[in-house]
């Protein structure tokens, strides 16, 4: 069994939940009473929302990521899964500079959508993930189109991750809100919706959504759980 590296803490609330169910999963895949070979990299949030929010300093962010992927690798982890959707934007800036490979979630998740014929995604999650590019750069390698809320929404949905989802807090009116854009999306397009922040799953499962939903974060445990048992 490979062993897998996780940078977490991006929240703890997600990564708790990456843990288990990484466990749960290989010990469904393995039998008896197996569990993952893991190695834990918590990083600080306090020090990256510090560089990310108050300083603007991505170079710093970056930094500590990478600081984290030479611990695991020095570790002996063979490879690495991040428990942040958005953390994700640094894998090109860092992979040339460790000699073990990302499980990268977004390339993850948008296989899993294309292996369903779905072709128009909607994607929720922080700022950084719906206004970056790489989940549309991946989707579209996919031949998937990304579909991406309005100003309105995207507060809403990056307020409630910060202020709600991070700290453990999930609220039936928050999830009601999340399903009603969801049916907006779906009104002006998507035909799925990427769950694409890893605390957003413990709010609104994917069989509560009203759209074909996708947890990025079950998805990226499945497949690290089959790279480590060689199945992929």
């Amino acid at each position: 069994m490979k062993k897998i590296g996780m940078i977490g803490g991006l929240s703890w609330v997600s990564t708790a939940e990456y843990y288990r169910r990484t466990n749960e999963i290989m010990q469904q895949a393995a039998g008896g009473v197996s569990s993952a070979r893991i190695v834990l990299e918590s990083v600080d949030r306090q020090e990256y929302v510090d560089a990310v929010i108050l300083r603007r300093d991505e170079d710093a962010a970056c930094q500590q990521i990478l600081t984290s992927a030479r611990a695991l690798e020095a570790a002996g982890a063979d490879f690495i899964v991040i428990t942040c959707n958005d953390v994700h934007r640094f894998v090109p800036a860092i992979q040339p500079a460790i000699s073990i490979p990302f499980l990268h979630i977004a390339e993850v998740t948008a296989a899993a959508i294309a292996a369903r014929g779905l072709r128009r995604v909607a994607i929720l999650g922080v700022r950084k993930t719906m206004e970056g590019n790489f989940y549309e750069q991946i989707l579209a390698r996919h031949g998937l189109e990304a579909l991406i809320p309005n100003e309105g929404e995207k507060t809403f949905i990056h307020d409630s991750i910060y202020d709600e989802l991070v700290q453990n807090q999930f609220r039936d009116e928050t999830r009601q809100e999340y399903q009603r854009i969801i049916r907006a999306l779906g009104a002006r397009g998507a035909d799925c919706v990427a769950l694409a922040c890893t605390e957003i799953p413990l709010l609104l499962k994917p069989e509560d959504a009203p759209l074909p939903a996708f947890s990025t974060t079950e998805l990226h445990c499945q497949a690290a759980v089959a790279r480590a048992l060689k199945l992929d």
